[in-house]
């Protein structure tokens, strides 16, 4: 089965106050069209793990492959371009731009990727709005809309340059039983109907195990 995404042998040390080994010899994959999701108790790496496979930190010893490629020790210019075209990113707090409506939030990291004319990125923002069941909220401003929403829009904009995987950090943290109920369908028709893969950290035992696979972390290591 083909591999999304992989480590090898990832390892990761915190310099301050003192030195401490919080990533220990991390190896894993992720599977295409796969749901997997991390465990662990607070403290046990699993947010320092997410944000190095996102390519946001680049602090570490050892192999990031995304898609068969090597990211480790790519130019921070060339791993922006990567993190926006091939990985879509949702958290706990939506980090919409209030001032912005709905749309134009949708929209940013294509505009930002630079690939499509602006028409034709509105036309994906819709799309993605449509399939979301939110298409009505497209000239809201973001800070009219509920938190439901807000998150739903969070994940439309993830969404946009039609990732190769999706990432969540707590995507449901905020959110009441109804809507995170609402995020975890969205994300098994993404995984069902396009084949999406996703890696989700959360704290959530229901939620997680309804997912492919449970990773789950212990002191920096993984433990299953």
């Amino acid at each position: 089965m083909e591999l999304v995404l992989e480590t090898k042998n990832i390892n990761k040390y915190f310099q301050k106050p003192v030195k401490f080994h919080v990533l220990k010899d991390i190896s894993l994959g992720v599977k295409k069209g796969e749901f997997a999701s991390i465990m662990g108790k607070s403290g046990s790496g699993k947010s320092t793990l997410l944000y190095i496979l996102s390519t946001m930190d680049t602090d570490y010893s050892g192999e990031l492959y995304l898609n068969n490629e090597l990211v480790t020790g790519q130019k921070s210019q060339d791993l922006s371009r990567i993190r926006n075209k091939h990985i879509g990113f949702v958290f706990q707090f939506h980090y919409l731009l209030s001032e912005f409506s709905v749309l134009e939030n949708v929209m940013l990291p294509a505009k930002k990727l630079a690939i499509k004319s602006h028409a034709e990125i509105e036309h994906d923002a819709m799309e993605k709005l449509k399939m979301l069941n939110i298409e009505t909220l497209a000239h809201q401003r973001a800070s009219r809309i509920s938190g439901g929403e807000k998150q739903r829009v969070a994940i439309a904009r993830a969404l946009i340059n039609n990732p190769s995987i999706l990432m969540g950090d707590e995507p449901t943290g905020n959110l009441d039983s109804y809507n995170s109920e609402n995020v975890f369908g969205i994300f098994k028709r993404l995984k069902e109907e396009k084949g999406l893969s996703l890696l989700v950290v959360t704290h959530d035992e229901d939620f997680a195990k309804r997912t492919d696979r449970i990773i789950q972390m212990e002191d920096g290591m993984i433990i299953n």
